[in-house]
């Protein structure tokens, strides 16, 4: 029944070093060492206790074969720790959001309709000569006024986004709409766009 409690003892010890989510350290490793050393000392007293001599023995078999994973894994751990990510070439880091108005281009139907509006404005002025120059001045201001409307009304903003990956390149990105992205936050290269990560 002893051999149960230290193999479930030891169990759970593991289970517990296995699941913590911090870097391991070399103070990490000397806590780890330490507590195995003392588990061994607590159940090495528990093998003592067994009633025949062959208990006595395969408790102490197995209670040094515990410490000895319980080392091992900690070895393993710490040389782990050193060991670095392999390196991801399409990720990086936002470093500038800039928001741009791209302008809008006037087209033809700007400049006919305002050439329309404007030559009808310009006949409604003077008599005569002084109407027709009214009207073809009305039409020319027209064609300029509707020709800048409809770049005012065409242009739209873009959401230039600068990435320094961590291989050294840098990277530009240009969207539509606002994508969400600030200063800092990281971000991997996907199908001609950039996504968090």
């Amino acid at each position: 029944m002893n051999v149960r409690a230290l193999t479930l003892s030891l169990m759970l010890a593991g289970m517990a070093t296995a699941v913590s989510a911090q870097p391991y350290t070399k103070a990490q490793y000397a806590a780890d060492t330490k507590q195995a050393a003392t588990r061994y000392a607590e159940d090495k007293k528990l093998c003592a206790e067994e009633s025949s001599s062959s208990a006595r023995m395969q408790c102490q078999r197995d209670a040094k074969t515990e410490y000895d994973k319980a080392l091992a894994a900690a070895k393993a751990d710490l040389k782990n720790a050193g060991a670095k990510p392999a390196a991801c070439n399409d990720c990086g880091r936002v470093v500038a959001v800039n928001v741009v108005e791209k302008k809008g281009e006037g087209s033809a139907v700007g400049v006919i309709a305002g050439g329309v509006a404007g030559a009808l404005l310009g006949n409604q002025v003077g008599g005569g000569s002084g109407r027709k120059l009214a009207t073809i001045a009305g039409a020319a201001g027209g064609a300029y006024a509707g020709n800048k409307v409809e770049e005012h009304v065409k242009t739209t903003k873009a959401w230039n986004v600068k990435v320094q990956y961590d291989n050294g390149t840098q990277g530009e990105f240009s969207f539509d709409k606002d994508p969400g992205y600030a200063n800092g936050d990281l971000v991997r290269s996907a199908n001609g766009t950039i996504v968090r990560r």
